[in-house]
């Protein structure tokens, strides 16, 4: 998927520095010329495609408003970190039959529910334009008691650092550009045996330069 711009680079180095998700935080006043979509979501959910090989898949559906007063660029990036260290990006080019399942299930609360993949590269102002997005991610480490889901593209809001490891041909620094981004953390109730009957409980909302 062309638009989806990939900001993990900055996750890894946190990592390997023993800093995992001690990621920077946006500018208490933003900038005249920044701007935020408002944005809306249902807590994760588990689907099971049934096959020979049953296929367990978890999604959520965000409901995306621009009320910047002007239209906006929009390049997202959706990924999910547990807290074992599992990088699970969002799927790209998702099966008609996984979507398909999720639009009945929901045709009555979101209508006009899309992939977030189909959503073009700019979100008209007003209520009247707002996009009800599904994002879909494969199972991940059933050893996992919690995990952050990480949504960029909501904000122009950057930043850059210096890496605290890579050095450029001058000894310098490398810059590392991080962009304003959601951050949801879930803790994970229940047996892991009983993947099925598992829940989720929202410990943490915050916007976190990524």
């Amino acid at each position: 998927m062309k638009k989806i711009i990939t900001t993990g680079i900055i996750t890894a180095i946190l990592i390997s520095s023993g800093l995992a998700l001690a990621f920077p935080e946006p500018a208490i006043v933003p900038a005249p010329a920044d701007w935020t979509l408002n944005v809306r979501f249902e807590n994760p959910q588990q689907i099971v495609l049934p096959g020979a090989i049953p296929q367990r898949f978890w999604y959520m559906i965000l409901t995306i408003t621009n009320e910047t007063g002007k239209d906006v660029d929009f390049y997202p990036s959706c990924e999910l970190m547990t807290d074992t260290f599992q990088r699970v990006p969002a799927i790209q080019g998702t099966s008609s039959v996984l979507f398909d399942r999720i639009k009945k299930r929901y045709q009555g609360r979101y209508p006009f529910l899309e992939l977030l993949e189909d959503v073009g590269n700019k979100i008209l102002q007003g209520q009247d334009n707002a996009k009800d997005v599904v994002v879909f991610w494969p199972d991940f480490d059933p050893n996992a008691k919690s995990f952050d889901i990480f949504i960029s593209g909501l904000s122009n809001e950057t930043a850059v650092v210096d890496d605290p490891v890579k050095k450029d041909e001058h000894g310098n620094p490398v810059k590392i550009y991080l962009r304003k981004t959601l951050d949801l953390t879930y803790s994970i109730v229940g047996d892991p045996k009983f993947r099925g009957r598992q829940k989720l409980k929202l410990e943490n909302k915050q916007w976190v330069m990524r």
